[in-house]
């Protein structure tokens, strides 16, 4: 017995995609395939609600190996590590520099710092990088645009004063002219002039890179997965187009260039397009067929530098969808975003502390942060397999649908004339600007879903003086929205931003006025209708009381009225609204808001009957508790 070998899957005959239709369409019973069961994602393209081994037949994902041409699976070959980063806006130099050493020994390999150009010297830069072993540690910077080629050459003057290995030294500056154009609507100095001599600059640090593409900024601003890639390759070729233009070598120029994207809580799509990324960013560097300055054995066909296609990727968890009520529910999706990246391979990756849309991240919000990724690390092992979704019928195709959208933006794009000029008219940011419209809408509608601001909020939560952080205008003073502006800009407002403002509105009032659910009649409905009720109110920060029925709406109408409520919401089944709602309304005789719960086929007899408001999952929840708040908080 013990060498028989028992072969499972021979027990089981194969089904083929037309059985497993079969059964779907019968389970279906009737409706429609394509409106029940294929998501339309926001990002143009449908998906199935199942992929099989076919669904990858013509497919090129998986001829792709990792380390390879073209990096769809990634740049690394024997690990998927990556670099646990964290910023440091600086200050003081003392202050930064004990901060940095601090958080270098709590597992962070990887440091950003956001120093202020006045301040920058000889005696400035051995400050902030006293003790910290830079042939050991990643080390970003970034300051006032105008000033980075003063940076690149502080920095090479201070590694040699070290004597540093500088083959061991990693890093970058982060400067980037468009990124300004889209957040201040800025356009200042000369980019090529800049770019040549910051590369001229940082020529003794070879694997510094200091032309960024942040389109963190995109997603940061509610762009969809798609936009995202799409500008950002846009973005990435204007630089190689105008730097080579300009005589810098196509591998140096690519060399130099560093993505900054961000990472939204859309789990399997954020793998999907850092794949997508690398194998799209990896053919535009090809076309500008990049000779080797090395001798090396990673060329192509046509003698081409493949190592100058490598994208370098940091990743940054979303600003957007921050929220500032039940802040902690933002721990779990930077948590799944941060999942996201790493999976998908980036080199890096900054986790935004929970706190950062209402205050200054303090120790114990970025202590958070940092183990947030140092559980994927220590306790999940997600540094250690390479490109785990490989192979995944579902990601395979996520990933080619993600490209050929992309590709499609970026050729558009090119059409208008480039980056550049597209910004210029403005076409970037008004794209970008209606996603977050549409989002917000969906938001609004609960489409989209913010756990704890939208939907599920925790009732008796208060802001304590919590207030959303206003962005701040580049020349330091004022609403960055009052600035004086070359180009358009993007518009920042968070996902959750108008929720908190309606639910700020009602704790400011002083009025916090109070929902009483009339449930009655059928169980199983008024239990569901109340739940839904008072999920919708306490959005806005109403008290809500819930009840277990009762036998008459006069009872139910006396039970409110000696509770002090604002507002009766009467909960039952559709069929019994005909019954109760009537009866119940003139009970109440205008003492307090009278709402339904649902949508009930006698609705037009209902408000005939005077009754005006209704809310149920068709309605616009943020509207409806806007006009709310305009009646109950006079």
């Amino acid at each position: 017995m013990a060498d028989k070998k028992e072969k499972l899957f021979s027990d089981f005959s194969s089904v083929s995609t037309d059985e497993w239709m079969a059964k779907v369409t019968s389970d279906l019973k009737g409706a429609d395939f394509e409106k029940k069961l294929v998501w339309k994602t926001n990002e143009g393209f449908k998906v199935k609600p199942f992929y099989r081994l076919e669904d990858l037949k013509d497919l090129k994902t998986t001829d792709a190996l990792p380390g390879e041409y073209p990096y769809l699976r990634g740049t690394k070959k024997g690990s998927n590590e990556w670099l646990i980063r964290q910023e440091i806006n600086v200050d003081s130099p003392e202050e930064a520099n004990a901060k940095a050493l601090d958080i270098l020994n709590k597992g962070v390999d990887s440091l950003s710092f956001h120093v202020k150009a006045k301040d920058l010297s000889a005696g400035y830069v051995e400050t902030l990088l006293e003790g910290v072993q830079a042939e050991c540690v990643e080390l970003n910077f970034s300051t006032c645009q105008g000033h980075v080629v003063e940076l690149a050459n502080l920095l090479v003057d201070y590694f040699r004063k070290k004597d540093y290995d500088v083959k061991k030294l990693k890093g970058s500056i982060n400067n980037d002219f468009f990124n300004k154009m889209l957040t201040r609507g800025k356009e200042k100095g000369d980019m090529v002039r800049t770019a040549k001599a910051l590369i001229e600059a940082i020529q003794p640090l070879p694997f510094y890179r200091v032309i960024n593409v942040n389109a963190v900024t995109l997603n940061n601003a509610g762009a969809y997965i798609s936009q995202e890639l799409g500008y950002a390759l846009a973005w990435g070729n204007e630089y190689m187009s105008q730097l080579t233009e300009a005589g810098v070598p196509a591998a140096l120029a690519a060399k130099k260039i560093k993505f900054n994207f961000g990472v939204s809580s859309n789990y399997f799509l954020e793998i999907a397009k850092f794949r997508a990324a690398r194998m799209l960013w990896a053919n535009i560097v090809s076309a500008y067929g990049p000779k080797c300055l090395r001798d090396c054995e990673n060329k192509g066909e046509n003698g081409e530098c493949r190592c100058a296609a490598k994208m370098a990727i940091h990743a940054e968890t979303s600003s957007f969808n921050l929220t500032l009520f039940d802040a902690y529910v933002n721990l779990l999706r930077t948590q799944t975003e941060a999942m996201s990246a790493t999976l998908a391979g980036v080199d890096s990756l900054t986790v935004v502390p929970f706190d950062k849309a209402y205050e200054t991240p303090d120790e114990f919000s970025e202590r958070l942060a940092r183990n947030q990724q140092l559980l994927l690390k220590e306790e999940s092992h997600f540094d250690k397999v390479v490109d785990p979704a490989a192979g995944s019928y579902y990601i395979e195709n996520l990933t080619v649908s993600i490209a050929q959208q992309a590709w499609n933006l970026f050729l558009e794009v090119e059409k208008e004339g480039g980056f550049y000029a597209a910004l210029k008219n403005g076409s970037v940011q008004r794209a970008v600007n209606a996603s977050n419209e549409a989002r917000h809408k969906a938001v609004a509608q609960r489409r989209e879903v913010l756990l704890g601001t939208n939907q599920y909020p925790n009732f008796n939560e208060k802001s304590e003086g919590k207030r959303p952080v206003a962005a701040k205008c580049c020349c330091g003073g004022g609403d960055a929205h009052s600035c004086e502006k070359d180009v358009e800009t993007l518009v920042f407002d968070r996902a959750g931003s108008e929720f908190e403002a309606l639910r700020l509105e009602t704790e400011e009032s002083g009025k916090r006025p109070k929902a009483f659910m009339l449930t009655i009649g059928n169980l199983a409905m008024r239990q569901a209708r109340a739940q839904y009720s008072c999920n919708f109110l306490a959005c806005a920060g109403y008290e809500v009381i819930d009840n277990l029925g009762f036998e008459t709406v006069e009872a139910g109408v006396e039970a409110a009225m000696a509770a002090k409520a604002d507002i009766v919401v009467l909960c039952s089944s559709d069929d019994e609204y005909a019954e109760y709602a009537i009866p119940a309304f003139k009970a109440l005789d205008g003492r307090a808001m009278f709402i339904v719960a649902g949508n009930p086929a006698c609705a037009e007899e209902l408000k005939a009957a005077g009754i005006e408001h209704f809310i149920h999952v068709r309605v616009n929840v943020l509207e409806t508790l806007r006009k709310f708040n305009e009646i109950l908080l006079k």
